[in-house]
C-alpha cells in the first residue's frame, strides 16, 4: 500500500503593487502574481493593479479575495486578514499578499509579516514603489534637489506632526493627510517654513482622477474646499514644489503671492 504524498506546504508572498499602474509593478511581483493559487488584494493601488494587468492581455488565474479597506470603514478587519493568509498557506496554498504602494510604508505589512512568522508559515517580501515618491513624480517634484532639500520626511495626515522641525528645505510628503489638511497646515506653518512655504498635492496619481493643486500653506486647505479635493492624495510641502510645472509663477519665484490651481 503505497502512502498518499504531503501535500507540499504552502507559503505566503508579500507583494507591493506600486501606485496603481501596472507598469510600476516590479517584474518580480508579476512572477509571482502569475505563479499564486490566491490572491488576496487591497482595494487602493492593488486592485488597479490587477485590472490594468487584465486589460493588457496578462492572465492571472489565481482566485482573487477583495479585503479592500473604503475611508472609515474595514471591509475585513485586519486581523482577519492575518488570519486568512495563514489559513490558506495551512492549506497548502501559493498565497500572494497584493498591497497597494510598498508593503511597509503605512501598509501594516510588518504585522503581517510577524503573524506569519509567528504561525510557522514561510513568508516572502516583494518590495513596490511607494506613492510617497513616485505620485511626487507625476508632478514634476524630487523630494530631494540640490540646493533646495537634501533631506524628507513621510508621515500621515494621523500622526502627531507638531514636533516635526526643519524648513522649507526639509521636504514633507504627507499620506492619507486630506481629512485633517487644514490642521497639517496650519501646523507646519508655525515652524520655520511658514506660511508662504509651498505645497502640491496629487490626487488619484496614476488613476483617471489625477489632478495636481499647487498652493502655499496658508491657501491650501481653502484651494481643497474650493476644488473638493479627494483621497487618495499626497501631499508635499517645501520648496522643491517650486520646480514643478504646475506651480505658479508666484511660487515658482518665491514671491509667496495668491496662487492658482492647475490641473494635468
Amino acid at each position: 500500500m503505497t502512502t498518499p504524498p504531503i501535500p507540499a506546504p504552502g507559503r505566503v508572498t508579500l507583494v507591493g503593487a506600486g501606485p496603481g499602474d501596472p507598469g510600476l509593478l516590479t517584474i518580480r511581483g508579476l512572477r509571482a502574481l502569475e505563479a499564486a493559487d490566491v490572491v488576496v488584494a487591497d482595494r487602493l493601488g492593488a486592485r488597479g493593479v490587477l485590472d490594468g494587468l487584465a486589460a493588457e492581455g496578462v492572465t492571472i488565474r489565481a482566485e482573487v479575495v477583495d479585503v479592500g479597506k473604503l475611508p472609515g470603514h474595514h471591509a475585513v478587519p485586519q486581523d482577519a486578514i492575518n488570519e486568512l493568509l495563514v489559513a490558506l498557506a495551512r492549506d497548502g496554498k501559493r498565497v500572494l499578499r497584493l498591497k497597494g504602494g510598498d508593503p511597509f510604508i503605512f501598509g501594516r505589512g510588518g504585522e503581517e509579516v510577524a503573524f506569519c512568522h509567528d504561525a510557522g508559515v514561510d513568508v516572502e517580501v516583494v518590495p513596490g514603489i511607494t506613492s510617497a515618491i513616485s505620485v511626487p513624480a507625476i508632478a514634476g517634484i524630487p523630494l530631494t534637489h540640490r540646493g533646495l532639500a537634501t533631506t524628507f520626511t513621510v508621515v500621515t495626515g494621523h500622526d502627531q506632526i507638531q514636533a516635526l522641525g526643519g524648513g522649507r528645505d526639509h521636504t514633507v510628503v504627507l499620506l492619507m493627510g486630506i481629512g485633517t489638511l487644514a490642521n497639517s497646515a496650519i501646523t507646519l506653518a508655525r515652524g520655520e517654513r511658514g506660511v508662504d512655504c509651498p505645497v502640491a498635492v496629487v490626487e488619484d496619481g496614476y488613476g483617471p482622477r489625477q489632478r495636481v493643486t499647487v498652493g502655499t500653506l496658508g491657501t491650501i486647505a481653502l484651494q481643497a474646499a474650493r476644488r473638493g479635493i479627494r483621497s487618495p492624495a499626497v501631499v508635499i510641502v517645501g520648496d522643491v514644489v517650486t520646480l514643478s510645472p504646475y506651480a505658479p509663477e508666484a511660487i515658482a519665484s518665491g514671491a509667496g503671492r495668491a496662487p492658482r490651481s492647475t490641473a494635468p
